[in-house]
C-alpha cells in the first residue's frame, strides 16, 4: 500500500504523465476518425441536390461505409492483441485520411460506394486499437474515465465537424471539407509514429513510478498468442455484451447518418442552422457521457459491485434515449425536436460506463478481439439502420416510424443486457 501511495505521490507532481500522451492522441484520433465519417452526412442535402439522389440512394451510400467497416473489425482485434497498436493504427489512419481526400473526385454512384467502403476498411481498424491500447497503458482504477474520454472524442468530433463542414462549404466548395478533413489525419499520423510505444514498459520517456502505478501491482497485460474463441462464444456475458453494443448503435447510427437530413427536410432548418443545431446532441453526450463514467468509477470506488454499474448506466443509456425519442415522435416544434433529440442522445452516451467498457472487465488481455467482435455485430445497424430510413422516408414519408423501430430495438437490448452481463472476468 505504502508503495502504491509513493507511486500516486509521483505521478501528481509529474507534470505531464505519458500515458496521457497516449490517451490524448487516441482521443484525437478518434475526433478526426468522426470527422472523416461524417462529413458526407454533413454535406448530404447539398449532395442530393446536385447529383439527383433520392433518400433510398443516399441512404445506400451512407450505409457502403459500413460494410468496410465491418470487414475490419476482427482482424484489427487480433492484430492489435498480437502485434500492438503504433504500427497498425497508425497505418489504419493514413489510410482513411488519403481515402478522405479521394472523395471529391469519386463523381458517380460506383466510384462513391468504393470510396466509402474503403473508408470503412481503415476506420474498423480504431475501435479494437483503442481498447488493446487501453488494456496496456491505462490502470484499471483509470478505465471508465478514460474510455469516457475517449467516446468523447466521437462527440467533439462531431461537434466541430458539423459547423465546420458548413462553413467550409460556404466560404470555398463542399470538395475542399474532406481535403481539409484529410488533411488532419496525415498530421497526426507522424505525431503517433514519434511520440508511441505499443507497450509502457518501453517507452524511452516514462518514469519507474508511472509504470508502476500503470500496472498496479499486478503483471502487465500480455500480448495474445491466441485468441480463446471457442471460450468466448459460449460465454453468456459476451452474448449481452454483443447485444448491447448492437442495440445502442442501432440509434447512433441512425442519427450519426441521418439526422442533418432530418432537420432540413423534416424539421425546415436551413443549413446554416442545421450546422448549429446539429451539435447540441453531441455536446450533450460528451456532458453525460463524461459524468456518467466519473460517476461510475466513484460507485465502484466506494464498494458497488462492478456487474451492477454496468447494468445500471446501460439501462440508463436504453431507457433514457427510448422516453426522448418518443417524445420526439409526438411534437410539432422544431425548438422541441432539437430539444428532445439532445436530451435523447445525452442519455445514449451513457453507454459508455456501461457496456462501452465491459470488454475490459470480462477479458482485458482479449480486449482487442472482443471488441472487434462485438463490433463487427454492431457494425450491422450501420449498414442496415440508413438503408431502413432511407426506404421508410422514401416510401412514407413518416420519420416517426424510424424512431419507433429504434426504440424497440433499444428495449430488447436492455432486457438481454439486465439478464445476462457481468463485470467480473470471464477470460484470463
Amino acid at each position: 500500500m505504502a508503495v502504491q501511495s509513493e507511486a500516486v505521490m509521483a505521478i501528481r507532481v509529474q507534470r505531464w504523465p505519458q500515458r496521457l500522451t497516449v490517451v490524448t492522441l487516441l482521443c484525437l484520433s478518434v475526433v478526426i476518425l468522426y470527422m472523416d465519417r461524417v462529413n458526407i452526412s454533413v454535406v448530404a442535402p447539398v449532395l442530393m441536390k446536385e447529383l439527383g439522389w433520392d433518400p433510398a440512394l443516399m441512404g445506400t451510400v451512407l450505409s457502403a461505409f459500413f460494410v468496410g467497416y465491418f470487414l475490419t473489425q476482427i482482424p484489427g482485434g487480433w492484430l492489435s492483441d498480437r502485434w500492438g497498436t503504433k504500427g497498425i493504427l497508425g497505418g489504419a489512419v493514413t489510410w482513411w485520411s488519403i481515402v478522405t481526400m479521394l472523395t471529391p473526385f469519386a463523381t458517380i454512384t460506383s466510384t462513391m460506394l468504393a470510396v466509402r467502403i474503403a473508408l470503412g476498411l481503415g476506420e474498423g481498424m480504431s475501435p479494437p486499437c483503442l481498447y488493446t491500447t487501453m488494456a496496456r497503458w491505462v490502470p484499471a482504477s483509470e478505465r471508465s474515465r478514460v474510455g469516457a474520454v475517449l467516446a468523447s472524442g466521437m462527440y467533439i468530433g462531431l461537434a466541430i465537424a458539423f459547423p465546420t463542414a458548413v462553413w467550409i462549404m460556404t466560404s470555398f466548395s463542399w470538395p475542399w471539407v474532406f481535403y481539409i478533413f484529410g488533411a488532419l489525419g496525415l498530421v497526426w499520423s507522424v505525431a503517433w509514429y514519434v511520440l508511441m510505444t505499443n507497450n509502457p514498459e518501453d517507452h524511452p520517456r516514462i518514469s519507474s513510478e508511472e509504470l508502476s502505478y500503470i500496472l498496479q501491482g499486478q503483471k502487465a497485460t500480455p500480448q495474445a498468442q491466441a485468441i480463446p474463441w471457442s471460450r468466448i462464444l459460449h460465454e453468456p456475458a459476451f452474448w449481452a455484451l454483443l447485444s448491447a453494443h448492437f442495440c445502442t448503435n442501432w440509434t447512433w447510427y441512425t442519427f450519426l447518418t441521418w439526422l442533418p437530413v432530418y432537420l432540413v427536410q423534416a424539421r425546415g432548418f436551413s443549413l446554416q442552422e442545421m450546422g448549429i443545431y446539429a451539435m447540441f446532441p453531441y455536446l450533450a453526450m460528451l456532458v453525460f457521457g463524461n459524468g456518467s463514467a466519473w460517476i461510475a468509477d466513484g460507485m465502484i470506488q466506494r464498494g458497488t459491485s462492478t456487474t451492477f454499474v454496468r447494468k445500471f448506466w446501460q439501462t440508463m443509456a436504453f431507457g433514457g434515449a427510448a422516453l426522448f425519442l418518443y417524445l420526439l415522435s409526438l411534437t410539432a416544434s422544431p425548438a422541441l425536436a432539437v430539444m428532445h433529440i439532445t436530451l435523447g442522445l445525452g442519455f445514449l452516451a451513457c453507454f459508455s460506463p456501461g457496456m462501452g467498457i465491459n470488454h475490459l472487465d470480462i477479458g482485458p488481455k482479449y480486449a482487442g478481439a472482443l471488441v472487434g467482435m462485438t463490433n463487427t455485430a454492431a457494425t450491422i445497424p450501420g449498414i442496415l439502420a440508413p438503408v431502413i430510413t432511407g426506404f421508410i422516408v422514401q416510401y412514407t414519408g413518416d420519420w416517426n416510424m424510424v424512431f419507433y423501430v429504434a426504440i424497440g430495438v433499444m428495449l430488447v437490448g436492455a432486457v438481454i443486457f439486465d439478464l445476462f452481463a457481468t463485470g467480473e472476468k470471464r477470460f484470463e
